[in-house]
């Protein structure tokens, strides 16, 4: 097999990965209450921000390790991204969640404009990076050519999967997991039955938050530069994704995020990498038109 179609195929896969993290926040979102978190892509982006913060704190304070240093700045990030998703929820769903299905779209956008002015006020319009935390690769050589695999390729797998792994074990086996898929099943039924909706919905716009905040560690680490218009493209990629893989299911979510970023890799590779978003996002139009409810998503029932 061509050389060339598997490094492609890997770096499809490590950009997949993290295109899934983040369309897990958009589908758990909308799974809940319906709607659609535009703001979700600038979560991302503050959390390149805060692995910045937190790389320089832990530095200034001694801490050079590596294990010590990914360990801190994803604690870190996860929590404070956390908190982000759930100032949003509290501030552009939650007063609005009664009204029209329109306003909380208009609301969710203005909140992406106010990230994206705050991050660009308060950290600077330039772009802005963090030194390599991981060096090396694994060279496999096929033939003349070989395929390379970077250790931060790697770790961007290896912890994209642990993510996955951790947040479907908690959504079907633990009871707040039981309480999330009762409230996305029924909302009233599930108030009527003593669960606290407004609480389980904050905590999946956290949950949510913290996958973006994984996802933004992740790639700050592979590509060390950032800005603050930096969530748009990826946001939008994300839920591309999430359409793809069927809006409302996980593991559509992942697997939407992998066909997506497998497919814009290998176009990239072999076509054109300039119109690689073109691509995506004419990806996007085909499954609207062709399937609306994605590859694993169910058509939407109307109830009588």
């Amino acid at each position: 097999m061509d050389s060339f179609f598997l490094q492609q195929l890997f770096n499809g896969i490590t950009l997949g990965a993290v295109y899934g993290l983040i369309a897990i926040g958009y589908t758990m979102v909308y799974g809940i209450i319906g709607m659609i978190n535009f703001a979700h892509g600038e979560v991302y982006m503050i959390s390149a921000y805060l692995c910045a913060i937190a790389l320089a704190l832990l530095s200034f304070f001694g801490l050079h390790s590596f294990p010590l240093l990914i360990l801190g700045t994803l604690v870190f990030t996860i929590v404070v991204t956390g908190v982000y998703g759930w100032a949003i929820e509290r501030i552009a769903y939650k007063p609005l969640r009664n009204s029209t299905r329109l306003a909380p779209l208009i609301s969710a956008i203005g909140m992406s404009l106010i990230l994206q002015n705050y991050a660009q006020i308060s950290q600077g319009p330039r772009q802005q990076g963090i030194p390599t935390m991981l060096d090396g690769a694994f060279r496999f050589h096929i033939g003349e050519s070989f395929v390379q695999m970077t250790y931060t390729k790697i770790f961007i797998l290896v912890a994209s999967l642990v993510g996955m792994l951790v947040l479907s074990w908690i959504i079907s086996h633990t009871r707040l997991g039981r309480m999330c898929r009762a409230v996305q099943q029924d909302r009233k039924m599930a108030s009527i039955l003593g669960i606290n909706t407004d609480r389980i919905i904050s905590l999946v716009f956290m949950i949510g938050a913290a996958m973006a905040g994984l996802a933004g560690v992740l790639v700050t680490m592979n590509y060390g530069t950032f800005d603050f218009y930096a969530g748009f493209i990826i946001g939008i990629k994300a839920f591309t994704a999430a359409v793809l893989g069927g809006i409302g299911s996980l593991p559509g979510a992942m697997l939407g995020g992998l066909i997506l970023g497998i497919a814009e890799a290998q176009f990239s590779g072999m076509v054109n990498s300039d119109y690689k978003d073109v691509f995506s996002f004419g990806l996007l139009v085909v499954i609207l038109i062709f399937r609306p409810q994605g590859l694993l998503g169910r058509p939407v029932v109307t109830k009588v």
